[in-house]
This record gives C-alpha cells, structure tokens and sequence, in this order.
C-alpha cells in the first residue's frame, strides 16, 4: 500500500466512523521457537509443542462463524490448557475500512483488550446491515471496554496505527502468501483454506503436528 493509498484509507475510516491478550511474548526462547511476523496477538504457552497460527479478518462471515462455533471449544481444550500457543494475524477483506477499523479498535490503548474486542466486533456481525452505519455499533463496544468515543475515533484515524495494519497485512500477502480468511498453520503446516475448520480437523491436524518436527523458522 503506497503512502497515497494508507492516507485514503485514514480519510475513509475517518469519514466512515466520525458522526484478555498480550503482544508477542518477550524473551530469547519464546522467540526461537515461535518466530514472530509484525503485530502477533498470542493466547497461551509460548511453551507448548504446537503452533496454531490463525488469519482473520473481522469483515469475514467465515471467521465469525469460527469464533461462534468452534473457537471457544478449542480454546477451552488446548489454549487453556497450555497444550497450544495460539496467534492471530490480521488479513482485510471486504469492506476493507470495516475490517481495519475493528483491528485498529482492538489495539486501542495497550492492546489488552485486544481478544474480547475481537471477539465482539465478529460477533456483532449479526447486526450489521446494508446502508446502515456501523460506526454506532463500533462505539458501543468500544465504551463497553473502557474507551470514550473521541478515544475511538482517534484509534481508528491514527496514522503510525495504519502504517503499522498496513505492514501487518503486507506480511500476511507477501510472506505467508494469505490470500483469504480464516487461514491457519498448525506448525507451520498451511490447513486447506477452502472451509472453516471444525474442531475434530483441528484435532486432525494437531496430532499429526505432535508426531512431526514442528517446522523451524516458520509461522
């Protein structure tokens, strides 16, 4: 994304929006094993023997669906219980400033809110619709965990945060080779992204991870 192009999505989420997590963890272990892309959000043991790496976008029905109906079981039987260290990287898909005002909401303040807000901006798709303004359901959920309003409109216009998406997004197209969400890497191993993943597949894929060398310097 060229200057021009990062300074017209900031116009954009600023006409289109005015009117329990944890950056990557710290410390030379967790880096060597997992190694980090720009933006990483972690849940769990950086410790644990497998990597689950998932793309989202919070403009996506398909992530929605996955947060909804299978992430809290997953999470529940390996993140919770120190079994996976699960990461989230963010990918925008249509409507890109949609996507990309969640995120930027998401890291308001230091970024500690970052999974709840995730998790309400997806599940507040449901209430989106057509013509309407989704602003006003942004700044709920903005207030319902600590922020102002002014405090949200200054989140989503900032522009070190839109470079910063920018250079999220760039790495997820260029490195990883993301073109579409959900996306996830299981060691380093790319699911097919054709459907969302139930848990018995997750299950699928973590044992063959178990029984594998998880793949060094990847994902």
């Amino acid at each position: 994304m060229t200057a021009t192009r990062r300074a017209a999505l900031a116009t954009t989420l600023a006409a289109v929006f005015t009117a329990g997590a944890a950056p990557a963890p710290k410390g030379a272990a967790a880096r060597a094993r997992w190694p980090a892309a720009p933006g990483d959000m972690n849940l769990g043991n950086p410790n644990a023997p497998v990597r689950v790496v998932e793309y989202l976008s919070l403009s996506c029905s398909h992530c929605a669906t996955f947060n909804s109906e299978v992430f809290p079981a997953f999470r529940a039987k390996y993140i919770d219980t120190g079994r996976v260290y699960y990461t989230a990287r963010e990918l925008l898909t249509q409507p890109a400033q949609i996507a990309a005002a969640g995120f930027l909401l998401a890291r308001c303040g230091d970024g500690s809110k970052y999974f709840p807000i995730v998790d309400q901006v997806l599940r507040s798709q449901t209430r989106w619709r057509p013509g309407e303004r989704i602003a006003p359901i942004f700044i709920e959920i903005a207030k319902a965990n600590g922020f102002t309003e002014a405090q949200f409109n200054a989140c989503v216009t900032d522009e070190a945060a839109n470079v910063a998406l920018e250079k999220r997004v760039q790495y997820a197209v260029e490195t990883d080779k993301v073109d579409s969400t959900p996306t996830f890497f299981v060691n380093g191993v790319r699911l097919d992204s054709g459907h969302v993943p139930t848990l018995a597949e997750l299950d699928v894929a973590i044992a063959r991870a178990l029984k594998a060398t998880p793949a060094q310097g990847r994902r």
